[in-house]
């Protein structure tokens, strides 16, 4: 089992920037990826972006481009989402997640973190 913690959510005005923090623990090297996605109001959950334990190879959603970046710290076994430039639609219950395959495809992530509210003031 892997457990994954997120934090660092909040309020923010459009074009501020937050990070959100994933800690994980448990059976760690099971899952070489870590990937977040997000959850808008009245939406589908969608992938924002992944990232390799191993080696740091990152993949994003073209709609976060730019903008997030995904980073890790093997030594802490954490990994964090740096958004800048934050959107009204950018508003978000926004969930890590842990995978064998560095993927947009929510169903390869089997351990799921129980999210953490982002909100942007327009």
């Amino acid at each position: 089992q892997v457990q994954l913690v997120e934090s660092g959510g909040g309020l923010v005005q459009a074009g501020g920037s937050l990070r959100l923090s994933c800690a994980a623990s448990g059976r760690t090297f099971s899952s070489n990826v870590m990937g977040w996605f997000r959850h808008p109001p009245g939406k589908e959950r969608e992938f924002v972006g992944a990232i390799k334990w191993s080696g740091g190879s990152t993949i994003y959603a073209d709609s976060v481009k730019g903008r997030f970046t995904i980073s890790r710290d093997n030594a802490k076994n954490t990994v964090y989402l740096q958004m800048n430039s934050l959107k009204f639609e950018d508003t978000a219950v926004y969930y890590c997640a842990a995978s064998v395959v560095l993927s947009g495809r929510a169903a390869l992530y089997d351990y799921w973190g129980r999210g953490t509210l982002v909100t942007v003031s327009s």
